[in-house]
């Protein structure tokens, strides 16, 4: 049996999970703004209580490797790999936009007649999107993206695109195609990440928890107060 811990901090959304070969044992998660250093060490605390109470032993811990925001990708991977030197148990990375495609596949029970544009906000009118088909198979691989009435439209030619997560928002008055369809409400959730996590297990597809890094995709750009820079 295999028991893997989830955890999912890439936007405001603080996640986690506890599976065991592929069914879900334990999930919470707060969707109350950036608290991702004040939740998560309880969120984790009370899913390795429930691997005490039901005697099983944690396997490896699965993170959501991003892109995404930056200081939310910097706590998830620190603690995810604290835990895994702690423990002696192989670190898992998932990336974030498989998380928000699976997500999305669900809510529009795997529709085979569109492809799936994940997005995550990024600054303006940029975002960071891929592209999956029906499958979860990679059809354009992750990017970030300026986007205008041109950006995706090779695609929305060929047929249905469904645009989803937090910066998908934003694209509504921009992609006009009535190709393009928008799910509201999908976020990247710990409990997403359970299907891909068990089958990288089964895999073998570990990181090296001394040396993995999350997928910024972009430099992180400190932004300055505007008092100071009046000042």
């Amino acid at each position: 049996m295999s028991c893997i811990l989830n955890i999912e901090t890439s936007t405001s959304v603080c996640s986690v999970a506890l599976s065991a070969d592929g069914e879900v044992l334990f999930e919470k998660s707060s969707f109350e703004g950036p608290s991702h250093a004040a939740l998560l060490g309880v969120y984790v605390e009370e899913a390795i209580a429930v691997t005490k109470e039901k005697g099983l032993k944690l396997d490896a811990v699965a993170v959501s490797s991003g892109p995404g925001s930056y200081t939310g990708l910097r706590i998830g991977v620190s603690v995810a790999k604290g835990l895994c030197f702690g423990y002696g148990i192989p670190l898992i990375s998932i990336p974030t936009l498989e998380v928000l495609a699976v997500a999305a596949l669900e809510q529009q029970n795997n529709a085979s007649d569109c492809l799936y544009c994940a997005m995550l906000d990024a600054r303006r009118m940029e975002v960071y999107a891929a592209i999956y088909d029906v499958n979860l198979k990679t059809v354009r691989e992750t990017s970030a993206d300026i986007v205008d009435a041109d950006t995706y439209a090779s695609w929305l030619e060929k047929g249905k695109v469904c645009f989803f997560g937090n910066g998908a928002a934003k694209c509504r008055e921009v992609i006009t195609s009535p190709n393009a369809l928008f799910i509201d409400n999908i976020h990247p959730l710990a409990v997403n990440m359970v299907t891909l996590s068990e089958k990288a297990f089964a895999g073998s597809k570990f990181e090296d928890v001394a040396y993995f890094e999350p997928f910024y995709l972009k430099e992180f750009q400190a932004t300055i107060a505007k008092n100071k820079v009046l000042g």
